[in-house]
């Protein structure tokens, strides 16, 4: 069977699905996609894109046009929620394009999925199906696969050759036979909220990122929308809130004021800003043993979120979900005969990426909620290297390459 007459089916249309559609069609591949939602919308607002997903939208043709409405930051800053005081900056902007061959930005993620969904909408090889469940996935004896596909509380079968679990956290194409295994709460919560930047002030310029550290959180902020909107993550340990939970997708959960207890101990400047908003969003982190398996060989694998969600903490989760497309995408093209290896290769090959991007996530976090003597080492370290060579520490990350390996 020669590549292009494979079908491709993909459960879920966010950032994943679309970015997996989008690369099996980029080679020749057939592709349906299927949304359980009845409109195509996403949920959320600011996301870190850096070197390793917008090469993969450039090869795509997008990066332009997500760059419309982008924010390419000068530098992340690292800051002491307590006083304010900078601890280290690595430089982004034009000397990230130079040094990792592609650009840092900061997008809203729905700009970035109305990019894609543009794209997929627009382009012959890709039907895209609304109002449609994936509940499950059976497979044939001689190949193949059969979704289940629930419409209108109607339920049928699809027939494909392989199946892309891209259905988030809660994925149910990972309840599928091996790969079966339950999302867990981490522990931590994500407030989000956007304000405008006068009503930041100096606190948060318009040119980097910034993230404010402190035992018990962190804040994340950034420029979005070409600079007018600025995007705010508070980031601590809590219960899970009760009641509207935004779950995988942000869908019912109640906004409003942030809870002063989450960012206890920050500036004045910060909890003028913090109580100066009414729109905070309770996100809580869920995680997926990434351990267990990704792939069915005889035709499913899944990427992103359903198949390994983990922390913010290394501002790399939508970035993943990107590089899984792509590299899936790569791994079926290159052995068009021989799926099951290509699934496996896929697998093998992401898994190791992801454990090693989970492992400084898991780094980043324990340094930024570090704490007394080991707060002042991670400070006083952080003073003698210069910004170059903490930009260098992150030459594997931001330098892979999903679709050569």
């Amino acid at each position: 069977m020669s590549a292009p007459s494979r079908q491709i089916a993909v459960a879920g249309a966010g950032i994943a699905g679309l970015a997996a559609a989008l690369s099996f069609a980029r080679r020749g591949f057939s592709v349906r996609i299927f949304e359980r939602a009845g409109r195509l919308e996403e949920v959320g607002a600011g996301i870190q894109l850096s070197a390793n997903a917008t090469r993969i939208l450039a090869r795509l043709g997008l990066l332009e046009a997500v760059e419309q409405t982008a924010v390419k930051p000068r530098s992340v800053e690292l800051r002491r929620a307590g006083s304010g005081r900078v601890i280290a900056s690595v430089p982004l902007g034009e000397a990230a394009t130079r040094r990792w061959g592609a650009p840092y930005l900061t997008v809203h993620r729905a700009d970035l999925h109305n990019v894609l969904a543009g794209a997929a909408l627009a382009h012959p090889a890709i039907a895209l199906e609304t109002g449609a469940s994936v509940r499950g996935a059976t497979f044939g004896p001689g190949g193949g696969v059969s979704l289940t596909v629930e419409r209108d509380g109607a339920t049928g079968t699809v027939a494909c050759d392989l199946a892309v679990g891209a259905d988030g956290v809660r994925s149910a194409l990972r309840g599928t036979g091996s790969l079966a295994r339950p999302e867990r709460f981490s522990g931590y919560v994500a407030w989000r909220a956007t304000a405008a930047p006068h009503a930041c002030g100096d606190l948060v310029p318009a040119d980097r990122v910034s993230a404010f550290l402190h035992p018990r959180f962190h804040l994340v902020a950034y420029p979005l929308r070409r600079g007018e909107i600025v995007n705010l993550v508070a980031i601590g340990r809590m219960p899970a809130p009760s009641g509207g939970m935004a779950g995988d997708a942000g869908a019912g959960a109640a906004r409003g004021m942030l809870p002063p207890a989450v960012i206890s101990g920050a500036t004045d400047e910060i909890d003028a800003l913090a109580a100066g908003l009414d729109t905070w969003l309770p996100w809580p982190i869920n995680e997926v043993d990434a351990d267990a398996p990704w792939v069915e060989p005889a035709g499913l694998a899944l990427i992103g979120d359903a198949a390994h969600a983990m922390g913010p903490y290394a501002a790399q989760g939508a970035v993943m979900a990107i590089e899984d497309a792509a590299a899936l995408a790569a791994a079926v093209a290159a052995r068009p005969h021989d799926l099951a290896g290509a699934l496996r290769g896929y697998e093998a090959t992401r898994r190791e990426r992801v454990r090693q991007v989970a492992r400084r996530g898991a780094f980043n976090r324990l340094v930024w909620h570090a704490s007394g003597p080991v707060a002042l080492g991670r400070d006083a370290v952080l003073a003698l290297r210069r910004p170059e060579s903490l930009a260098a520490d992150l030459d594997w990350l931001y330098g892979y390459d999903a679709e050569a390996v």
